[in-house]
């Protein structure tokens, strides 16, 4: 085989194809367009938009609340994150594991607000962790393996569950 006998296999490349070269080339005039108007234009088209009619988007009402202003961003960590880390001799299991020390391990990219523990994956290692949060399934699991875990949110009074 020499360098001049390469070539695609059959239908790889397609021929292109000359737009609005007159009405006998099948792609005249309007070039694969259509009609006139807006969605003729290239750039702009406004999806959504029902012709002047009030849009679908805008006729339902408003529902809920997103508390952007307060809202805590939290990384979340599976307990197989953090098992991997120990297995690899990236995080000791000894001393206390915090979101300072996940970072400084690679296994989280930043500290935002705090870290909220998963219980999704095992955990073999005995660790102490100091999360801002945890579900019960990863309280669960780390103190079977004989950890603790150290939750630093605020308790909330009775009413504020019930709400």
């Amino acid at each position: 085989m020499k360098l001049h006998e390469l070539a695609g296999r059959p239908g790889a490349r397609k021929p292109r194809k000359r737009i609005g070269r007159g009405i006998g080339s099948g792609t005249g005039k309007t070039g694969g367009r259509g009609g006139k108007g807006q969605t003729a234009r290239s750039g702009v088209r406004i999806k959504g938009f029902e012709g002047g009619q009030m849009p679908l988007h805008r006729r339902l009402p408003k529902r809920g609340f997103k508390n952007t202003m307060f809202a805590r961003k939290l990384n979340e960590v599976n307990l197989g994150r953090i098992q991997e880390a120990i297995d690899a001799g990236r995080l000791g299991a000894e001393g206390k594991i915090d979101a300072a020390a996940l970072v400084k391990a690679g296994v989280l990219r930043r500290e935002k607000d705090g870290v909220r523990l998963l219980g999704d994956g095992e955990i073999k290692a005995k660790v102490a962790l100091s999360v801002f949060g945890a579900s019960k399934s990863a309280v669960a699991a780390v103190e079977k393996a004989g950890g603790t875990v150290e939750i630093l949110a605020p308790k909330l009074e009775a009413n504020e569950q019930a709400a």
